[in-house]
């Protein structure tokens, strides 16, 4: 059962929130990554391209806490199924979130997801293509809900200011659809203590977590074109 739903839009630190979640006892936390390495999940997903109906205990099975879209585009309706749940919005400088998405854009879905389909590869790599190809249709729903109809998730933003009107719209949607009792405003440059405050647990006596998503999607990417489909490092020392 969910007890943390992430609310933040990708590239503002949902692998190191993904890392720290899975430290603090909150794991496994679900993440796009997630249905990356285990592409089958990728056919449940699929029918959320034109519904909001959906099996949330399917989708989230043995899982603890999301990040990253899919699973954060979805959190009012998460909120709702789990009312017990925490939720974290997690945010950064709009601007700087931007220039982070567009490369992240670059080296993952219009890589993964363009008109050529899946490329000549291993077959365990190439139905991680696949299943992203199933995915589309769902991400670019997302896409359009978020930075304007027609928009797909290939294209990205229109622009940045449209971009960060886009970001800082949906920053104040969150904050004003839930009460601060529930709700964690975060940039993960804060660190621990916000955060095991929040969620009332000790805070680690190591360091927080910061990885870089779009580092993770390109070594991600590079070993998928070799046949490796294993999990992105999402350790503590990464």
């Amino acid at each position: 059962m969910l007890t943390v739903i992430g609310a933040g839009f990708p590239r503002t630190g949902t692998s190191s929130m993904k890392a720290a979640l899975e430290r603090l006892g909150f794991g496994p936390c679900f993440h796009m990554y997630t249905i990356l390495t285990e592409p089958a999940r990728s056919h449940d997903w699929a029918r959320l391209a034109d519904s909001d109906e959906a099996d949330w205990g399917k989708l989230f099975d043995g899982f603890r806490s999301t990040q990253d879209w899919p699973a954060s585009f979805f959190w009012r309706e998460l909120a709702q199924a789990y009312p017990e749940a925490k939720v974290l919005l997690t945010v950064r400088d709009p601007r700087a979130w931007y220039a982070s998405m567009m490369t992240l854009i670059d080296n993952g879905p219009r890589s993964m997801m363009g008109e050529g389909g899946a490329p000549d590869l291993p077959p365990a790599s190439r139905a991680v293509f696949e299943g992203m190809g199933r995915m589309r249709p769902v991400l670019d729903r997302i896409a359009a809900a978020t930075f304007g109809p027609g928009r797909t998730m290939a294209d990205g933003p229109v622009d940045e200011d449209a971009a960060v009107a886009a970001f800082e719209r949906h920053t104040a949607t969150v904050k004003e659809s839930l009460p601060p009792e529930r709700l964690l405003v975060f940039d993960v440059r804060e660190g621990w203590e916000p955060l095991c405050r929040f969620l009332e647990v000790d805070v680690p006596d190591e360091p927080f977590p910061h990885l870089n998503d779009g580092k993770s999607m390109r070594e991600f990417l590079g070993r998928l074109m070799r046949g490796d489909v294993s999990h992105p490092s999402f350790t503590m020392n990464a």
